[in-house]
């Protein structure tokens, strides 16, 4: 394995572990909104974040640059802002959080949707407020779905090709992750580089799995 190699894994642990934490904040309050809101329009909300599970990632990846490019809609807010986000780290993440969405808060809504509402009743009638509410009967009832949420999103961002490719490019040390560098190696007829890479993401998928099912939290993994 060559620097270029260590380079991209290592950009590639970055932005799994930037999205992953981004995906955690905005996550958990959508996902209590989706697993408590009966407005007439949360099905609509809900097939939205679902979206990136049935659309092709080049799709996405498609639209994405579409609207965050020079000549997009968002250009001029993007100006004012000094921000370029087409074939930057930055547009990897903005790109990775939309398309990993929905393993992290389908996890935390099926987990927020097991919550007793008594529990909660019962709380407030006590006087205890939202947050204190949230911190001490809801985070640690629903630390299944979190430990769910956070090893999907950490594990799907890692093995993302369309989306990181058609807004991000391929800039080695920049935007070069994992997943490209794997696909330049087999452009190149190098197996022996794409073994090691695949072989990597294997592994480390299928531990993290494994662990998650011995831990008996995999059940979430089926109402994704």
């Amino acid at each position: 394995m060559n620097s270029a190699d260590l380079v991209a894994i290592w950009l590639t642990l970055k932005l799994a572990l930037v999205v992953t934490v981004v995906l955690l904040l905005i996550g958990t309050p959508l996902a209590w909104w989706l697993a408590r809101s009966r407005r007439w329009f949360r099905p609509v909300v809900e097939a939205v974040v679902a979206l990136p599970l049935v659309l092709p990632p080049t799709v996405l990846g498609f639209y994405l640059l579409l609207l965050l490019g020079r000549s997009g809609p968002l250009a001029p807010l993007l100006s004012w802002l000094d921000l370029t986000l087409v074939f930057s780290f930055g547009g990897l993440v903005v790109g990775s959080v939309i398309f990993s969405l929905p393993f992290v808060v389908n996890p935390l809504k099926n987990a927020f949707q097991e919550i007793p509402a008594g529990q909660l009743e019962a709380a407030a009638t006590l006087g205890a407020g939202f947050w204190d509410r949230f911190f001490t009967i809801v985070l640690p009832l629903a630390r299944a779905g979190y430990l769910t949420a956070l090893v999907m999103g950490f594990a799907h961002t890692l093995g993302e090709f369309g989306v990181v490719l058609m807004i991000g490019g391929n800039i080695p040390g920049e935007t070069q992750v994992l997943s490209i560098a794997l696909y330049d190696h087999v452009e190149q007829l190098d197996y022996a580089r794409a073994h090691v890479l695949a072989a990597g993401v294997l592994v480390f998928s299928f531990v993290a799995l494994t662990a998650l099912y011995l831990s008996g939290r995999g059940r979430q993994l089926m109402r994704l």
